[in-house]
């Protein structure tokens, strides 16, 4: 379908610290837990109510990447932009499995920091980090592929 996007935003706190692994290839990837909380009041009772929901973030960026592994921590507060994605694959019992992902892929999506700099051990304000330009170098280099179609 042309004109689609698959574009998500969030804004929340990491649940643990990155977990970084290094592809065949040689190149960074950061997993993140992130928790994104809603509040409201309950109408009849009046309680206060919140609910958690928890989101895996996968960063193929290098240079995203690399300010994730070295600056962020179980309890930052980021914003993130990537995109959805979904993959299937066997476990070990022969199941197919699925899992979705947020996603920011080698050549866009972005991190900010929203963290003030002394939680984070840093000398300066937080930055935005959006990957660079060369797209056409990132691209070429290969990822684990992750699965295109729809599981259902």
């Amino acid at each position: 379908m042309a004109g689609s996007i698959n574009k998500v935003i969030l804004v929340g706190n990491l649940g643990k610290d990155p977990e970084v692994r290094m592809t065949q290839e040689g190149v960074k990837v950061v997993n993140l837990a992130l928790a994104t909380s809603e509040q409201w009041r309950d109408k009849d009772t009046q309680e206060r109510k919140e609910r958690t929901e928890w989101h895996r973030v996968v960063i193929f960026n290098e240079r995203i990447a690399d300010v994730a592994d070295k600056y962020l921590r179980k309890g930052s507060k980021v914003y993130i932009e990537g995109q959805l994605q979904t993959r299937k694959w066997t476990d070990q019992e022969g199941k197919e499995r699925y899992t979705t992902e947020v996603v920011v892929p080698r050549f866009r999506g972005e991190l900010t920091m929203l963290d003030s700099a002394r939680s984070t051990g840093m000398d300066a304000e937080s930055p935005t980090i959006a990957p660079s330009n060369n797209s056409a170098r990132e691209a070429s280099t290969s990822i684990e592929h992750l699965d295109d179609e729809v599981p259902f």
